[in-house]
């Protein structure tokens, strides 16, 4: 018989115990950890009893193990995206269906949905007062969902206009929905999960219509968007992902794919206007049509400043072996990432923001984490970077950021993703334009 051993960690009800731990100022982690170690135990609704780790030693073995060892959480965002989900599915059928979803999201692929980016964040950007603060938050959401509206489904229409209109509302609902325990008694209508049952039946009629429509073109096969690709991939065997299936993924892809790479570049606006000497060396670079010190900019904004709090797995197996710990079967295992990214011997002088600590090197993927790791890292990891990538480079060339010496702005849960306070307010002026 496998003796557990669990590490320490506060024994106060698990309604305080979230309160703590998610308080504004993101402070509640960092308080355990100092009392505890990088390794402790909570009681987090919906989660239950749990173990938060972020060590990298110990990550890398969460990381590293099978599915049969530990996999997906039961308690996930698929209970809002839906059960064909890449965040519903675990084991075997989620190594299957990641495997024909992955071709949209590399190479050749990836490059065609740059000029959709570019065209997006031009037209918005036209939009930005001069002169006066305004928080980029909501413009960049506005920009990241029509990206990710002409990805996957390649044209403008009267479906485009509706779900624009409704998966803002959907994400409003569902953020909060996914992160909250699901309620004993059945409002219906009147709760936020009946409210989100008849946005989702909204969702799911525009969709069927859009993929009738894809089903009917003769010249499908021409097509780069998404949509057409799940509709032509086949599994090994032959066989074709469901309708249901799809409106899940896409459902997925929508949601995933924009709230948190706008947040990711409403984060970037507040941390370059505190930076100016790295802005300044951004746009000499992005003049002289460069990009390293971009590309490094945009993975220490995203290690800086995370946008997600957790990485979460199960234990399948009996037991689950992690250093020192030995977790049993059915216990969560919450993979801390604000406190991995913050580990002064991981990234010397963390709270530093410092680009020059990605130049010439790519991240340890067992170390920078926020898109997750191993088998279920995000699948949309490289067409977010991409995305962010290209609109930093349309802001730099486009418009002037002016620096700011206010506070840093702080941390804001919207549920799902962690936003600056004040939506990453900018003042900015046209390139060329006088002072």
């Amino acid at each position: 018989m496998t003796v557990v051993t669990l590490p320490p960690g506060p024994t106060v009800p698990p309604l305080v115990q979230t309160a703590y731990a998610l308080t504004v100022n993101r402070r509640g982690m960092d308080r355990m950890r100092d009392r505890y170690g990088d390794t402790f135990t909570v009681n987090l609704p919906p989660y239950g009893r749990a173990l938060v780790i972020s060590g990298p030693d110990e990550i890398k073995q969460l990381f590293m193990a099978g599915f049969e060892a530990a996999d997906n959480p039961v308690r996930n965002l698929g209970k809002v995206l839906g059960p064909g989900s890449l965040f519903a599915l675990g084991g075997e059928e989620h190594h299957r269906r990641r495997k024909l979803l992955v071709p949209p999201f590399h190479g050749r692929r990836l490059s065609a949905y740059e000029k959709i980016v570019e065209d997006e964040a031009v037209r918005e950007m036209a939009s930005w007062p001069e002169g006066r603060a305004f928080p980029t938050l909501g413009s960049m959401t506005r920009i990241t969902l029509n990206i990710i509206l002409r990805a996957v489904f390649g044209a403008e229409g009267a479906e485009f206009a509706a779900l624009r209109e409704l998966l803002p509302r959907m994400m409003k609902i569902g953020s909060w929905l996914a992160v909250l325990p699901e309620p004993k008694v059945d409002l219906g209508r009147w709760g936020p999960w009946g409210r989100f049952a008849a946005v989702r039946r909204e969702y799911d009629d525009i969709v069927a219509r859009l993929i009738s429509k894809a089903e009917r073109d003769p010249a499908l096969e021409e097509h780069d968007d998404i949509l057409a690709l799940m509709l032509l991939s086949r599994y090994d065997d032959g066989t074709r992902m469901s309708h249901s299936d799809i409106a899940d993924q896409l459902l997925t892809l929508l949601a995933a794919g924009h709230e948190t790479t706008a947040t990711t570049l409403a984060w970037a606006v507040e941390r370059l206007r505190r930076h100016p000497a790295i802005l300044g060396a951004l746009v000499d670079e992005a003049d002289a049509g460069g990009s390293a010190l971009r590309e490094a900019t945009i993975l220490e904004v995203e290690r800086s400043r995370p946008v997600i709090d957790f990485v979460g797995r199960q234990v399948k197996s009996e037991s689950l072996r992690l250093g020192p710990w030995v977790v049993p079967k059915g216990y969560t295992i919450l993979v801390s990432i604000a406190l991995l990214h913050e580990d002064g011997s991981v990234f010397p002088n963390p709270l530093a923001f410092d680009p020059s600590r990605f130049q010439g090197t790519r991240p340890d993927l067992y170390r920078w984490i926020p898109f997750g790791g191993g088998s279920r890292r995000c699948i949309g990891a490289a067409f977010a970077n991409m995305e962010i990538d290209v609109v930093l480079r349309t802001m730099l060339r486009d418009v002037v950021l002016l620096p700011t010496d206010e506070p840093d702005e702080r941390w804001h849960s919207r549920g799902i993703a962690n936003a600056p306070a004040r939506g990453g307010r900018a003042i900015i002026r046209r390139r060329g334009a006088r002072v």
